[in-house]
């Protein structure tokens, strides 16, 4: 199974413990995952489209990967879908997408526990993660579990290091 890890971490290199880890380790598994950093590609907003659907056709299964801000993706992540998921390829009289696997990979500063709705957010990261859900749905892809990582702020060196081993295992399972 090929794996397409799209980044949308509008400081991966420089702020990003978390996610940067992350990253190096998909990338040391370059024959089955694929890393691109779309902050990087595309640091004007311009998408190119067509470059994205083709490398989107190309794997089995899309990560969508971001730090959690606001209770969503960071606003690349949605340029990226207006641009590229577009009526005719992705939905409407195509489907480009159809069967392959879209998996979010998603990073939170607060602990897990907050993410209930007894918590200090109210709602669980299964709601707060329904719209790409559903957008997968609409798309008619398959929607796989969410890897999510919580209470980044926290995590030990050695944390971290498991973090990583179980990311890459989640992503290409």
């Amino acid at each position: 199974m090929s794996t397409l890890v799209l980044v949308f971490h509008p400081h991966l290199d420089d702020a990003s413990r978390v996610n940067k880890r992350l990253v190096e380790e998909a990338r040391r598994h370059a024959d089955e995952i694929t890393v691109v950093d779309e902050y990087a590609a595309y640091p004007d907003f311009q998408v190119d489209r067509t470059h994205e659907q083709r490398l989107v056709e190309t794997a089995d299964r899309l990560v969508l990967e971001f730090p959690f801000y606001w209770y969503s993706a960071p606003a690349l992540l949605k340029q990226w879908e207006d641009a590229v998921l577009t009526s005719d390829w992705a939905y409407g009289n195509a489907h480009a997408l159809a069967g392959k696997e879209i998996q979010v990979v998603t990073t939170t500063g607060s602990p897990a526990d907050t993410y209930t709705p007894e918590g200090r957010h109210h709602h669980t990261m299964a709601e707060l993660l329904s719209p790409f859900e559903t957008m997968v749905d609409h798309i008619q892809a398959k929607w796989v579990k969410p890897f999510i990582v919580s209470g980044v702020n926290g995590l030990t060196d050695e944390e971290l290091d498991q973090v990583a081993a179980d990311y890459v295992k989640a992503i290409t399972a």
